[in-house]
């Protein structure tokens, strides 16, 4: 669980290659049994940074976040993940249909719903400044995502 690749040699075709056929062929589900879609060209949001974080260029690829290219299938189904609300930016306030999963400390991936334990895949991310995101609320099932219990 949780293994990491030597992106840094392994050519940039192949490794969205596994992108897309560990994650978008295939029909990934997480521990409480919701159903997230991943797409194609979610690659490049996830796999590159940005040169410059004010202009949000995305012009480098990360081989730091390459090799951990299989991590977001394993948060997804680690039933022991820290779970938290996703934060608004703009709005200032939490999302009601997000949610954040944290595992080793600071590897974090969201999700967003889409209906009835349905969701989409958002990012992935290592965050060295973590504590505001485990200082958010914990996330709450709602009947709108996870149906009547």
């Amino acid at each position: 669980m949780y293994k990491k690749i030597k992106a840094h040699i392994i050519p940039e075709a192949e490794l969205r290659r596994i992108w897309q056929e560990e994650y978008c062929l295939k029909n990934i589900f997480t521990f409480d049994n919701i159903h997230v879609k991943f797409y194609e060209d979610m690659f490049d949001h996830v796999f590159y940074e940005s040169a410059n974080r004010i202009k949000k260029d995305k012009s480098i690829l990360s081989y730091n976040r390459l090799e951990k290219i299989y991590w977001i299938k394993e948060v997804l189904l680690d039933k022991g993940a820290i779970l938290k609300k996703g934060w608004d930016n703009e709005k200032k306030e939490y999302f009601s249909d997000r949610r954040v999963a944290i595992i080793k400390g600071n590897y974090i991936v969201i999700i967003r719903f889409t209906g009835l334990l349905k969701a989409k895949f958002v990012t992935a991310f290592e965050k060295n400044d973590i504590e505001n995101v485990l200082s958010s609320p914990d996330f709450e099932r709602s009947e709108e995502f996870f149906g009547k219990d």
